[in-house]
């Protein structure tokens, strides 16, 4: 107290109705042993704050922040550490020494990431038996590049982490063995990413991988760059809540799996097709679903207009349609009259590398009333009358994208009067199209977003596909064990030095660069997630 009294004495400035208290600066590390011990009395002016509020400060704070924070007090180690839902690790091998030590202090993750560099040794099955006993309230897990893991750690975590509802794995291999072990144990399981599983036999055939206890709850599958993802076919029927379907870039033969699977009593209302093997025939079985609201169709080879008409004709509630028609022409005004004439509930539509006349535009733009997002790109026959068509014929139209047409100014100033509700145009890549009309065009509509790329004239290949972004984590890093890692959809991994990768790279192009429209419609679309509901 006398100690107390000669601070304050030498201190006349601050205020004495806050209680003065000893604190100390310990900082822990990962053993839990202190390395330095200061004592320094001073008066705590955050005592009064609940450990909830503090807790709730901590969480609007960037991941850097909240670690500096950490080493303030014991009692801020300790909030921070116990808010704390989000983490990711560099799951190299030594991460099993200091395990018990990170989740001892993280008590509260629900949401993890696990990412090994293909030049390190991962955890093996110990170390993932370890975490999932001690992340019981685990929800979401990520796994990236986890080589050593085999179907012995996959059962564990389906038998102790209950509550998962988000598994994603890529580059890991577990194969089906592993798959299989997971899914018969996982019973709320709702969301499953696959990317590059390895394992899966390249010859004869593939050990098929089953629903097990999760095919009572999932409802979204994504699958991408498999060799063998028809092993998948069993899992997939026999989904009977999937409500949203992934295929991209993967190999075989996917005809007979879509037919299958593509039944009238399904629950789809979302199918992504990238890149795959499938003709008219396995496409046109996506008419059974008939409560599809959202189809991309991106680089099919061999979908024609037979498959997109018969898609049109059936399914009713369609909401967003992508067509990548990757410049074939096997896809034009015949499925877009079809669009037209039958799909009244369509609020989104992209094509890309089609051709449209200005007869089936306008069609589209007299009965495809809500219409409120459109993006033209690649186009060869898109020029200044048919831009003209849609500035006096797309009344609800509010945002629209083009990019690689043989547009003009006068094209773009259509737009002074036309498309009533339209708040925002994008331009890219069209040669004919200046700088001074964008500012004629902000001139006379002053609330209208223009954005005008008139520099970058060069060919760019336009791609459609559903890219792998997402929000950030709020991670923490204890060098060099754990590591800075996004929390996201499932992102491009390097690739594999093995023969078998290189002929995948080669023969698929898979790792192109984000699709200019893809990024732009998700911007977009981020305000209208709430209108999934049937309009």
């Amino acid at each position: 107290m006398g100690q107390t009294s000669s601070t304050r004495s030498q201190s006349p400035a601050v205020s004495t109705h806050h209680r003065p208290i000893t604190l100390t600066s310990d900082i822990i590390n990962l053993s839990n042993s202190p390395i330095t011990t200061t004592n320094t009395c001073y008066i705590d002016y955050t005592s009064d704050i609940p450990d909830d509020c503090l807790a709730l400060i901590f969480q609007s704070l960037s991941s850097g922040d909240r670690k500096r924070c950490s080493l303030v007090s014991r009692r801020w180690l300790l909030v921070e550490g116990q808010s704390r839902h989000r983490l990711a690790l560099n799951a190299q091998s030594e991460l099993l020494l200091v395990i018990q030590a990170i989740f001892s202090r993280f008590d509260s993750v629900t949401k993890l990431s696990l990412r090994c560099d293909r030049r390190s040794v991962s955890i093996n099955d110990n170390g993932l038996c370890l975490i999932s006993l001690r992340c019981v309230n685990l929800t979401r897990l990520k796994l990236r590049g986890c080589r050593e893991i085999t179907e012995i750690g996959m059962a564990s975590l389906g038998q102790n982490c209950a509550k998962l509802k988000k598994f994603s794995c890529g580059s890991c291999m577990f194969g089906a063995k592993g798959m299989n072990a997971f899914l018969d144990n996982c019973f709320s399981l709702e969301e499953l990413s696959v990317k590059r599983l390895r394992g899966i036999s390249d010859g004869g055939s593939p050990e098929p991988i089953g629903p097990g206890a999760a095919g009572k709850s999932l409802k979204v599958i994504y699958l991408k760059e498999l060799y063998n993802g028809q092993s998948f076919a069993p899992l997939l029927a026999g989904s009977k809540k999937l409500k949203t379907l992934r295929l991209l870039r993967c190999l075989g033969d996917w005809d007979t799996l879509l037919e299958t699977i593509a039944v009238s009593d399904n629950c789809l209302t979302e199918v992504h097709l990238e890149r795959l093997q499938a003709s008219d025939v396995g496409l046109s079985a996506l008419s059974n679903c008939l409560n599809l609201e959202i189809l991309h169709i991106v680089k099919i080879p061999d979908c024609s207009n037979i498959s997109v008409v018969s898609i049109a004709e059936r399914c009713k509630y369609l909401r967003k349609l992508h067509i990548d028609g990757w410049k074939t022409n096997m896809i034009g005004n015949e499925a877009l009259f079809a669009i037209a004439k039958y799909s009244s509930n369509l609020q989104e539509l992209v094509l890309i590398g089609v051709n449209p006349s200005t007869m089936s535009l306008e069609a589209i733009a007299l009965n495809c009333l809500k219409l409120e997002r459109l993006a033209l790109c690649g186009s060869d026959t898109i020029a200044d009358s048919e831009i003209s068509c849609i500035a006096s014929k797309c009344v609800a139209l509010k945002k629209l994208c083009i990019k690689g047409c043989p547009v003009s100014d006068e094209g773009i100033e259509a737009f002074a009067w036309g498309c009533p509700n339209l708040i925002k145009i994008k331009v890219k890549k069209c040669r004919n199209v200046t700088r001074e009309v964008g500012d004629w065009l902000r001139a006379r509509r002053g609330s209208l977003v223009v954005n005008l790329d008139v520099c970058a004239v060069e060919v760019e290949n336009v791609d459609a596909s559903a890219s792998d972004s997402g929000a950030a984590d709020d991670v923490v890093e204890f060098p060099p064990i754990v590591s800075h890692v996004a929390d996201a959809q499932p992102e491009p991994l390097a690739t594999s030095s093995s023969g078998r990768g290189s002929i995948f790279k080669t023969r698929f192009g898979l790792f192109g660069g984000r699709g200019f429209v893809t990024n732009t419609f998700r911007r977009w679309s981020i305000g209208n997630n709430s209108s999934n509901g049937r309009s």
